[in-house]
């Protein structure tokens, strides 16, 4: 497999509109400095390029061992790079100061995530799940919860893990079963959950398991649910002064471990709880509102995957140009003779190698356009402006998620067929990137579920107001673009994708409303609108970023790099926008067909 480079400058270009008089120009970051920013993302990408990136496809061979005590075997050399994750401290970096973190802004925190997940996506889902439940517990844990585990959390030393589904509850989590009987100022749980990501693992001292369980007297359904921390060792003295060390094991044991498409190294667990006496859990939270609380650490993972799958994109890119580089195949196009020349120069293969490159490059921007939403969400000190970002972020976290994974499983296909043969045979690494990939559509809310999210409850919620907004952002860089010589024809083309996207969102809040078809036509409608919003909105990224290219441009740079963003932005308004816009006309033709369809009639 190709070594892994983090995208460096591609990361800075999407940043460089936040660098303003030597401070990142968001809210609660004045001091963050743009030195402190390039040492970051330059140490990170050492540290995903030469530390996890090589470990990366012998983990896919090797894969992870349950042993007969129930404890995981890791592939070789992941432990060791998970501790100098966690050493260097990382696991921190965008955790608050006061949670003693190092308190970066959440669009720094993505792009180093980005490269993490690049480098190894299977090793990089474990500190993804651990960022979850510091969330989950800086939120809703007690003072003594928090004293007593944030802190190794956050440094690493300790990793977290989501309990959420079970053999007869996936999506639908009203079906949990796992019980939590209450005992003194402690439950103990007993029941199966599977598809526990990172669920047994030696790389770190402790793991703490958040788990869905239901009370003796709860009701059934979503309101009789609630939130337990479940340690994989007893803290030995549970108090706020606590030195938190490791005690007795607890009642949890790995039962066995699933064989899966893809992320062989990453040990996805079925845990058991209460084979013996009952797994000791705490209570976080409110009784009866654990899914709310468990949702807040769904949001901010929901973003994550969407970056992971970036991450997998960015890689496939990297190794399917390396590739059509060397490759030597057939005569070089409008030559009528000489020799073979790399298969990079056929047009065929340009057309998925650009097609990558640019998705790519989109994904990433908006991606972490989001996240700079967020921060200023947490860090703004206006209310309405934290508001607004919060709305914003809202919208684009269920777009950031699906179409970005869906893009990245497209991505990495189209690496395998830029390979050939070749890239079908598993030593070349292109297919693992494919395997890996394949699950990002699937966890923390299947794609259809975002779309739901977005369509049926973000969208009605505010009458779309907040997407509406966002649209009106992608008429103001079209209307940039159309007075911009060399590109008006790109802001032709984005003005005619919002105009699309401001008729489908029309369309989809009209049929929305209507008692007795309305969420029918939301669950059809869901998934082509965000196939819609996430070509639209990234057309609008590639726009925006054509734009600093012609500005560099015009100052006097002669770097190919900015030809080379130009050339991508063209390409993503004038030939991958029109494949979104055709989800308009999937709207318009109305839900007749899948409301007549009966699955059983075949």
């Amino acid at each position: 497999m190709t070594t892994y480079v983090a995208p460096l400058r591609d990361v800075r270009f999407v940043l460089e509109e936040l660098l303003e008089h030597g401070s990142l120009a968001l809210p609660g970051f004045e001091e963050t400095s743009p030195d402190l920013v390039e040492a970051v993302l330059q140490e990170a990408g050492r540290l995903a390029g030469e530390v996890w990136g090589p470990l990366n496809a012998g983990g896919d061979r090797q894969g992870c061992t349950r042993r007969d005590d129930g404890g995981v075997i890791l592939p070789e050399g992941f432990a060791e790079a998970y501790r100098a994750y966690a050493e260097g401290g990382w696991n921190g970096i965008g955790v608050s100061q006061a949670l003693g973190g190092q308190g970066l802004p959440e669009v720094v925190a993505s792009a180093v995530q980005e490269m993490l997940h690049g480098a190894n996506m299977a090793l990089g889902l474990c500190p993804m799940l651990t960022a979850g439940a510091i969330e989950a517990l800086a939120h809703h844990g007690s003072a003594q919860q928090q004293a007593t585990y944030l802190p190794r959390l956050v440094e690493g030393s300790w990793t977290g893990t989501m309990n959420l589904t079970e053999p007869q509850a996936g999506s639908d989590l009203s079906q949990v079963r796992t019980r939590a009987v209450p005992e003194g100022d402690h439950y103990r749980l007993f029941g199966q959950k599977i598809f526990i990501t990172w669920g047994e693992h030696d790389a770190a001292d402790n793991i703490l398991h958040l788990v869905l369980a239901r009370t003796p007297d709860a009701p059934e359904g979503n309101r009789g649910i609630s939130l337990f921390l479940v340690p994989k060792y007893l803290v030995s003295e549970p108090l706020v002064d606590a030195d938190g060390s490791p005690g007795v094991r607890n009642d949890v044991t790995c039962a066995s471990l699933e064989h899966k498409l893809g992320i062989h190294g990453s040990p996805t667990c079925t845990l058991s709880f209460g084979e013996r006496d009952g797994a000791i859990g705490y209570l976080v939270g409110e009784e009866g509102r654990g899914l709310n609380h468990m949702f807040t650490m769904m949001n901010e993972a929901r973003h994550k995957v969407g970056v992971q799958g970036i991450g997998v994109a960015e890689r496939a890119c990297q190794h399917a140009f390396a590739y059509a580089g060397e490759r030597v195949q057939g005569k070089r196009p409008g030559s009528r003779g000489g020799g073979a020349c790399p298969i990079a120069d056929h047009l065929d293969v340009r057309r998925m190698l650009l097609a990558m490159r640019t998705r790519t490059d989109a994904l990433r921007a908006l991606a972490l356009y989001c996240a700079a939403q967020l921060d200023v969400a947490r860090h703004a000190a206006d209310e309405d402006e934290r508001a607004a970002a919060q709305a914003r972020a809202d919208v684009l976290i269920p777009v950031v998620k699906a179409f970005s994974t869906d893009q990245a499983v497209e991505i990495a296909s189209l690496g395998i067929q830029v390979h050939g043969g070749m890239g079908y045979i598993e030593e070349t690494g292109a297919a693992q990137l494919l395997r890996d990939a394949r699950i990002a559509p699937i966890y923390e809310g299947t794609n259809g579920i975002q779309a739901l999210d977005l369509a049926g409850r973000k969208l009605q919620r505010d009458g779309g107001a907040a997407l509406a907004s966002l649209i009106d952002e992608v008429e103001g860089t079209a209307r940039a673009l159309a007075v911009t010589p060399g590109l008006a024809p790109l802001g032709e083309h984005l003005a005619a994708g919002a105009a699309d996207l401001t008729a489908a969102l029309a369309s989809v809040l009209e049929q929305g409303v209507h008692l007795e078809t309305g969420s029918d036509a939301v669950q059809a409608y869901a998934s082509p609108f965000l196939s819609l919003a996430g070509h639209v909105l990234c057309a609008w990224q590639m726009g925006r970023a054509a734009l600093r290219a012609v500005a560099a441009q015009e100052a006097g740079s002669r770097d190919p790099f900015y030809a080379a963003k130009r050339q991508a932005a063209d390409y993503a308004i004038r030939q991958w926008l029109p494949v979104g816009r055709a989800q308009r006309a999937v709207i318009e033709a109305g839900m007749a067909s899948l409301a007549a369809f009966d699955p059983a009639a075949r």
